[in-house]
Formats: C-alpha cells, sequence, structure tokens
C-alpha cells in the first residue's frame, strides 16, 4: 500500500461514446508504460454499457483502472435534443459520482492530476476541491482548439447565425472557415447545444495546460500561433499525437474475409470507404454513392450501413440493424454482382486499423472524424474528404485547403453528391496527378508522425515535460 500511495495517480474523464474514449486509452497507455503512473478511467454513463464497451474496457492493459459512473437520469430531457447536450449533461451529471470517487482515491492512491476531454471542463471544480490539477485533453485538430478558444469573441462580435456571415473567419495561422462550414452545434445559436459549447470554451484557461492529439508537421501554421499567441487567455498546449489506437476488435464480428480479399489486390489500389462509427446516409445518397463507386472503375472495400433518412443522416444517426435477411439488401439491384470482380462490401463494421495498415489500401473515403483521420495519417493513405456532422467540415476544409492529404467531392444545390462527381474524384485519388501530389504528402506525414512519437520525438518530449509537471506536483 506505501508503494501504491507514492505512485502519482491520474484521473482520466472521457465524454460518454467511444469515440471518445479511445484516444483517452491510448493516452492512459502511454502514461503507465513511459511514465510509470497509475490511472483510472472513470466513464460517465447516461445507461448500461453496450457489449462494444466493455469488451473495449476489458481489453485494456491490467495497469489501468476503469470504473463506470453510475447512470444519470434524462427523463426531464426531450427526444430531440443534440447529441452534444446530452453528451455535457450526462459529464455534469456525474460530477456527484466523479466526487465520491475522488474521496475514495485520495486515501488509496497518491492522485495529483485529473485529465478530461473538452465536454468535461465542468468536473475542474472537483479536481481544485482536491488540490488535483486539472488538465484538457483535446482530442480533434488545433484549428478547433484555436477556433474555440476564439468563440467567446466570436459571440460578442456577431449577432447572426454564423452560417449567415458574408466573409470567412480567420485565425492566426490557420485557413479561413465560412460560417457554414463551423461544427454543427454552432449552427443554431439559439440551441442549448451552442450554449454548452460556448461555456465549456470559457472555462478552457482554468486548465493547467492542454494535451492536444496533433503534432507540429501535422498542422504546422495553427500550432505555432496557437503556442505563440498572446492575446488569448489559455494555458500551455502540449502536442502530443497522434495518439491512435493500435488494433480494433470486435467481439461480435470477424474482420477477416475483408482482409483476405485485401490480400489478393495490387498495391495501393483499393479505395477504403467508411463513414466511422455512427455515419450514415440518405437512401438517395447511398445510391450515388454505389453507382459512383462502379462507374469508377476502381477497386474498393465498403463498410455499408443501411441508410436513413436525411435529418438523421446529418445528425450522424444511430446505426440501424438491417430487419431483412439480408443485410446488403439495400444496396441497388444488381450492384453486388456487377462490381464482384473489383468491389467488396461488409456491413456494418471492418477491422479498420488492419485495413488502412494494408499494402493493398490506397485511399480513404471518410467522413473525416479526427480518430480516422490520425490513422491515416499514421499509415500514409491520402483521403476523399466526406464530412457529416459535428466539426467534420471544418477538419475537412482543413484537410483539402491548408494540409492538402484530402481530395473533396462536391455537393449538388440540393446538398447531394452525385455519381459522376464521386467517379471523377475516385479516379483522381487512383490516377491522376492532384491524387499523386495528396499520397506523396500523405507519405511525408507518415514518417514524420512516426518520428513525433519516437523516443526523442516532439510529442514524446512534450508528455514528458507534461509527465515531469504531475511528478512535481506530488513530490516525487
Amino acid at each position: 500500500m506505501e508503494e501504491t500511495q507514492k505512485t502519482p495517480h491520474i484521473v482520466i474523464l472521457p465524454a460518454p461514446g467511444i469515440g471518445h474514449l479511445i484516444p483517452l486509452t491510448e493516452l492512459a497507455k502511454r502514461l503507465t508504460f513511459h511514465h510509470n503512473f497509475t490511472v483510472t478511467l472513470a466513464i460517465p454513463t447516461e445507461g448500461s454499457p453496450s457489449k462494444t464497451l466493455k469488451a473495449f474496457i476489458d481489453a485494456l492493459p491490467k495497469t489501468i483502472n476503469s470504473m463506470f459512473l453510475p447512470p444519470v437520469n434524462f427523463d426531464d430531457l426531450s427526444e430531440d435534443v443534440l447529441d452534444e447536450t446530452r453528451i455535457c449533461l450526462t459529464v455534469t451529471r456525474s460530477l456527484h459520482s466523479l466526487r465520491e470517487t475522488f474521496k475514495t482515491l485520495t486515501t488509496t492512491t497518491h492522485l495529483v492530476a485529473l485529465v478530461v476531454d473538452h465536454f468535461g471542463t465542468d468536473a475542474f471544480d472537483v479536481a481544485r476541491e482536491f488540490n488535483v490539477l486539472p488538465y484538457i485533453f483535446f482530442p480533434s485538430t488545433s484549428l478547433l482548439l484555436s477556433f474555440l478558444l476564439h468563440l467567446p469573441k466570436l459571440d460578442e462580435m456577431y449577432s447572426c447565425e454564423y452560417r449567415d456571415m458574408v466573409e470567412p473567419v480567420k485565425l492566426p495561422g490557420c485557413v479561413p472557415i465560412h460560417g457554414s462550414d463551423f461544427l454543427d452545434p454552432l449552427q443554431d445559436r439559439k440551441n442549448e447545444a451552442y450554449s454548452w459549447i460556448l461555456h465549456h470554451s470559457k472555462r478552457y484557461h482554468l486548465a493547467e495546460g492542454i494535451l492536444l492529439n496533433s503534432f507540429m508537421a501535422l498542422e504546422p501554421g495553427a500550432i505555432k500561433a496557437l503556442t505563440e499567441e498572446t492575446d488569448l487567455s489559455k494555458p500551455p498546449v502540449y502536442m502530443v499525437g497522434p495518439l491512435i489506437q493500435n488494433q480494433i476488435s470486435s467481439d461480435t464480428i470477424d474482420g477477416s474475409e475483408c482482409l483476405r480479399w485485401l490480400d489478393h489486390q495490387p498495391q495501393e489500389s483499393v479505395i477504403f470507404v467508411s463513414f466511422g462509427s455512427a455515419g450514415v446516409l440518405s437512401e438517395e445518397q447511398l445510391t450515388e454513392l454505389a453507382l459512383g463507386l462502379e462507374l469508377s472503375e476502381q477497386r474498393f472495400l465498403w463498410v455499408a450501413r443501411k441508410p436513413t433518412d436525411q435529418k438523421a443522416a446529418n445528425a450522424g444517426g444511430l446505426i440501424g440493424i438491417p430487419s431483412s435477411e439480408d443485410p446488403l439488401g439495400f444496396l441497388p439491384e444488381g450492384f453486388l454482382e456487377r462490381t464482384k470482380e473489383r468491389g467488396f462490401v461488409v456491413y456494418s463494421w471492418a477491422p479498420q486499423i488492419q485495413v488502412l495498415s494494408h499494402g493493398s489500401t490506397g485511399g480513404f473515403l471518410t467522413h473525416c472524424g479526427w480518430n480516422s483521420t490520425l490513422e491515416s495519417v499514421v499509415h500514409g493513405v491520402p483521403l476523399i474528404a466526406w464530412p457529416l456532422y459535428a466539426e467534420q467540415k471544418m477538419n475537412s476544409v482543413m484537410l483539402v485547403d491548408d494540409i492538402k492529404i484530402a481530395l473533396r467531392p462536391k455537393a449538388d444545390e440540393n446538398g447531394l453528391i452525385r455519381r459522376d462527381e464521386i467517379t471523377a474524384v475516385v479516379k483522381c485519388l487512383v490516377e491522376g496527378e492532384e491524387g499523386k501530389r495528396v499520397s506523396n504528402k500523405m507519405k511525408e506525414l507518415k514518417v514524420a508522425a512516426a518520428m513525433a512519437l519516437s523516443g526523442d520525438g516532439s510529442s514524446t518530449q512534450s508528455l514528458s515535460e507534461v509527465a515531469c509537471k504531475w511528478k512535481t506536483h506530488a513530490g516525487v
């Protein structure tokens, strides 16, 4: 017990959702393996944890303790409340349970720091009660971090909806962003979700530091401005990325069949198509995508999901389970037969890390979630940007116009990306000159990402600096 109490202990409080949890668990691994901390994951919940989430937690190293905080009650919320509001309320309504957890941990461990993501700043009040250092792990881009640090000022400057602004917002070191590309919860300033995002952005300065899941070579302009800008009330920012999951497993779905199919394809010839864990398309858009892939005559591996209505698709609606015996019966008639020589379609899930690291994968048509983007960077796979929800439009603007590691198909006046456009962009990535430039830039970033995480790399050194601060606070 005496030895345990000498070892500095960190509590990590993720926002609900496995996408938020994944990069924080990778941070926990580095803290335990490389810096000899002990870690507790305190996971807020709205209900009983899913089978997938439990399996994910059970697979973590034994050096990382984890606990599910008691479920919170949402009987007072309407059904149409936005996800960001539910996430923030899940965290704030779990603070009593977190406080009780702290009481226990302060008697059994040497608790020195609390790490939350960008939805968890209300937990800082609990940390300060126990003389525990509060930190933010920011799981997205430096562009988004800079934007949220400036949001209180933007909120005062503009009274209109951001999508109605004539000129784009130009932040120091960042690519210009039009209001219509701002993250989804900011598109309706009267919605409670906007108030929550603004609330947390005003509390960022209360952190002792911000750990950013990025690295200098990926976003040099934005990161340089973030670290040098003096007119913002902000704590130090530490680049610790790219932190990605090394492998994705599923206890219910076997991905070996699609990997065996990849084994028989030419080098860098396959476009991987996947919209993340919650991305779905409307029926009309899914049909256009299918026919666009077919017309491109390129090889593809597609993680397809049953389509939903457009409103749910735009909001990142949850995956629906097909009711028919044929799980892919929603695809256009004859599509699978016509494309069987060069395409492979799986329902709902594929082992993404293994697919992206496979030598036959030559491109990734993605929703531009930051976890997926970093996985592509680490494995050197160029992108086709197809943002759906949350901050993904902002990500895609940066990836296409600033970093130049992605191509983006254009939507028509109805918001649909038509088959001809899809065909052109897919063929361009595989065969065109612009595709070659994007691919070469991504391969350069693959090398830079490995260097950042190497023994004396910039991200490794940044995390070591934070670890030293925590150990100093612990008196170690």
